[in-house]
C-alpha cells in the first residue's frame, strides 16, 4: 500500500518537522499512523518530501524527513469546463475528475444550467469543489494540486476566452461526428474540454465555441450524465497522452 499523502502549504525545511493543524489531525486521528509509518508531504505544485513518523500526539505528528524530489507540472494539461450540475454531482465529478488526471476544473454557467450560482451560495458551492478536489489529490496520491478557476463560475463568454488560448479545445456532444478518440492532440500546451450541463449545450452555445477554435466530439453512442462525461473523456485523453 502507498504512502499517505498531506498536503502542506511549504515543504518544511531541516530533518524533522512537527505536521498539526487539520493535516495533523487527519494523519493522527483519522489515518491513525504510528511510529514508523512511511508518509508524503505535498505542497500541491509538484513538490514532495518522503518522511517517517516519529511519534503521534493528539491531533498532531512528529516527521522525520528524507528524500525530497519535484514532479513538474503535466504537460499537455488537461482543463474541464464543467456546466454546473444539479445536487451534489458536481462534487461527485470534481472528485472522479481529480482521481483520473484534471489539471483544471472551470465551473461553467451553461443556459441550462438548472444549478445556478449567485452571492455566497456561490462563493460555498465553490469552495466545496475546491475542498472535494484536494481531498481527492491526497486520497490519488497527487503533487499537483488541480486548480478551479471561476469568480464563481464562468459565463458562456468567458469561457470562449479560455477555449481560444487553449492549444486545443473540444466540445462533447452526442451530435458530434468525429470521436474523441480519433482527433489531434497537441503535443504541449492546454487541452480544454467541455462538458454541458444536465439539460445539454444549446446550438448558441456550440456555436460561440466553434468560433473560438473548439471541436465538438463524441465519446460514443451512449449519453452518459454530466458528473461521468468528463471523467470517461479524461480516461481517453490519459490514455492517448500516456499518461496511463
Amino acid at each position: 500500500m502507498s504512502a499517505p499523502l498531506f498536503l502542506v502549504d511549504e515543504l518544511p525545511a531541516g530533518e524533522t518537522c512537527t505536521l498539526a493543524g487539520a493535516e495533523g489531525h487527519h494523519a493522527a486521528d483519522v489515518q491513525r499512523v504510528r511510529p514508523g509509518s512511511p508518509v508524503v508531504l505535498a505542497d500541491g505544485r509538484g513538490g514532495t518530501v518522503s518522511a517517517t513518523v516519529a511519534s503521534v500526539a493528539k491531533g498532531s505528528v512528529v516527521l522525520i524527513l528524507g528524500a525530497r524530489s519535484t514532479v513538474p507540472a503535466p504537460d499537455p494539461s488537461l482543463t474541464v469546463v464543467q456546466g454546473l450540475p444539479k445536487g451534489d454531482r458536481g462534487e461527485l465529478a470534481v472528485q472522479a475528475m481529480t482521481e483520473v488526471g484534471v489539471d483544471e476544473i472551470i465551473p461553467w454557467s451553461a443556459t441550462r444550467c438548472v444549478t445556478q450560482w449567485r452571492g455566497d451560495r456561490g462563493l460555498k458551492s465553490r469552495a466545496k469543489w475546491v475542498s472535494t478536489a484536494r481531498e481527492a489529490a491526497k486520497q490519488s496520491r497527487r503533487p499537483w494540486l488541480p486548480m478551479v478557476a471561476g469568480a464563481p463560475d464562468l459565463s458562456t463568454r468567458q469561457v470562449g476566452g479560455r477555449l481560444a488560448g487553449a492549444a486545443a479545445a473540444f466540445v462533447l456532444h452526442e451530435d458530434a461526428d468525429v470521436p474523441l478518440t480519433g482527433v489531434p492532440l497537441p503535443a504541449t500546451g492546454e487541452i480544454a474540454l467541455v462538458v454541458g450541463p444536465e439539460g445539454g449545450i444549446t446550438e448558441d452555445e456550440i456555436e460561440a465555441f466553434v468560433a473560438v477554435g473548439a471541436r465538438p466530439v463524441k465519446l460514443g453512442d451512449a449519453v452518459l450524465r454530466t458528473s461521468t462525461a468528463g471523467v470517461a473523456a479524461l480516461a481517453v485523453l490519459s490514455a492517448r497522452l500516456n499518461r496511463w
